[in-house]
């Protein structure tokens, strides 16, 4: 008998959920930054074996919300958490022991699913350092998704804790988001690659225009953000930050989509988007207030 389900991983931002997902997949789907809160909106990837199909939702990092933008990122955590069959917490073993699921996403109720703790991170700390947190959290797995350690072990855990029951998906599928999707946010990636500071935070990322069918896949895609102040930093001098912002995004996508493209790269300013929520209903955020939430 076949087995599926939804395995939702959730954790302090830059635990390391993107680069599992991407791990686990075998696929880049989630954008992966030394920077906090880059992963906004829930990535869906799915893995598929001859008997089990683990859809995979990482959230966005919990975090106590300070604008709109926050509290939409906060709506998309407690939704996966709300519709998973196995809930993986992950915690940054540098960080030591972890605080409770429950007390890191500030639950008023235990979550429905299982949950299974995972170290995350463990090739960065000392032998002595792993044996103190296996003492302090016996029950807990320890991985690294980034070098693959201890990963086929806690996937070989997670699919035989899923129901049983015929897949999800065709067998082929390894997401549900659209080309668009993932285009957008391979551009807000190499945005946060090339900028330092606050502006990252800043920065949205649409797909105005795709067009199928022709040699190179043409795409417009508008970076917004909130003052143009920033908006010259983006550029930079000359528009030599947009155009090497540009030309990397446009490999990624090429690599991504399998074929050539010419990537039409704008910047533009929508004030105080990350606090406007017809901007972040706009931009396919979902909203504490949203009915579909």
């Amino acid at each position: 008998m076949s087995r599926a389900g939804i395995v939702t991983v959730v954790g302090k931002p830059n635990a390391g959920k993107s680069t599992l997902l991407n791990r686990i997949v075998g696929e880049k789907l989630a954008i992966v930054s030394e920077k906090p809160q880059s992963t906004r909106d829930r990535i869906v990837g799915i893995r598929t074996t001859d008997d089990a199909q683990m859809v995979v939702l990482d959230t966005p990092g919990l975090l106590n919300p300070r604008y709109e933008l926050h509290r939409a990122m906060r709506t998309t955590a407690l939704r996966a958490l709300a519709d998973a069959d196995v809930i993986v917490y992950l915690a940054d073993a540098t960080e030591r022991t972890p605080v409770p699921l429950g007390e890191a996403a500030d639950l008023d109720s235990p979550p429905r699913a299982p949950v299974v703790t995972v170290l995350n991170k463990v090739d960065a700390i000392r032998p002595a350092e792993r044996l103190e947190l296996r003492e302090a959290l016996p029950d807990a797995r320890f991985v690294s998704a980034l070098t693959g350690e201890g990963v086929d072990e806690l996937l070989a855990e997670l699919e035989a804790a899923l129901p049983e029951g015929p897949f999800l998906y065709p067998e082929d599928e390894i997401s549900t988001a659209p080309v668009r999707f993932f285009v957008a946010e391979l551009v807000r990636e190499t945005a946060l690659e090339q900028l330092d500071e606050e502006l990252p935070y800043s920065v949205a990322c649409e797909v105005e225009e795709f067009r199928e069918g022709q040699t190179p896949l043409y795409i417009r895609t508008v970076l917004y953000v909130e003052r143009e102040s920033q908006k010259r930093i983006l550029i930079g001098a000359g528009g030599q930050r947009i155009r090497e912002i540009g030309r990397i995004a446009r490999r990624k996508i090429e690599q991504f989509v399998g074929t050539n493209v010419y990537l039409d790269l704008w910047v533009k300013v929508l004030p105080n988007w990350r606090k406007s929520d017809r901007a972040l209903r706009r931009f396919g955020y979902r909203l504490h207030d949203d009915p579909s939430a």
